[in-house]
């Protein structure tokens, strides 16, 4: 893999930024080599790396890894687990995003792998992140609020369509989602001091999985 002449000094400029990290001695020469030719394509790369310690430490053995996918929701699901509020909760939405975007951007540019496996990757990444924020708010919601139900005492849960490229699977590195939030029926919650109508429960849901995903913060956002 050989640069383009033009941008071998913003590789030598990104290397130089990250030379206090060592990566030269802590991994391996194949990987370095790969990280020279990343950092003159990438300033994301580059900017996740100088802020992530846990992702230089991980990187080399995640290259390793041909479908990482299949441990997203896992994985993210046991972060989510340990965040106290919301603010902690957003924190490891970006990092993990952050981490394995580098990771999806790193095999694209190293051709490890085909176009439609690397939408394959963003796609599953966005779903989880979806998916799991969504589990993440909706548990925090309940206990607010109780437990939205139907006339027969049946516990509801929120629908979420993915629509355009999301929906089919097609996502790639500068897509927005779009999103249908919906509900099978009308009820209220059960299980809290004052109930309130399911439709006032999943409206306040919906809005605080677009701040989870959306918000600007020091991390970046999500989607």
């Amino acid at each position: 893999m050989l640069l383009p002449s033009s941008l071998t000094p913003v590789s030598q400029s990104a290397l130089a930024n990250l030379e206090q990290y060592q990566l030269s001695q802590n991994w391996s020469e194949n990987v370095y080599q790969q990280l020279e030719f990343v950092a003159g394509l990438s300033q994301f790369v580059v900017e996740v790396l100088a802020k992530d310690e846990i992702l230089r430490v991980e990187l080399p053995a995640m290259l390793e890894q041909q479908e990482r996918y299949k441990q997203y929701r896992d994985a993210l699901a046991q972060q989510l687990l340990g965040c106290a509020d919301e603010m902690s909760g957003q924190r490891v939405l970006r990092q993990f995003r952050n981490r394995e975007m580098a990771y999806i951007a790193w095999r694209d540019f190293c051709g490890s792998w085909s176009l439609e496996q690397s939408l394959k990757h963003v796609s599953e990444l966005a779903e989880a992140m979806i998916f799991e924020t969504y589990q993440w708010q909706y548990k925090a919601c309940c206990e607010l609020w109780g437990t939205p139900c139907n006339e027969q005492g049946e516990a509801q849960p929120m629908l979420i369509i993915g629509m355009g490229k999301l929906g089919g699977g097609e996502l790639n590195f500068s897509s927005d989602i779009d999103l249908i939030f919906t509900y099978p029926e009308n009820g209220e919650t059960q299980g809290a001091r004052r109930s309130i109508a399911n439709a006032q429960f999943f409206t306040r849901l919906g809005q605080r999985i677009i701040k989870a995903l959306d918000q600007q913060t020091f991390d970046g956002f999500c989607y």
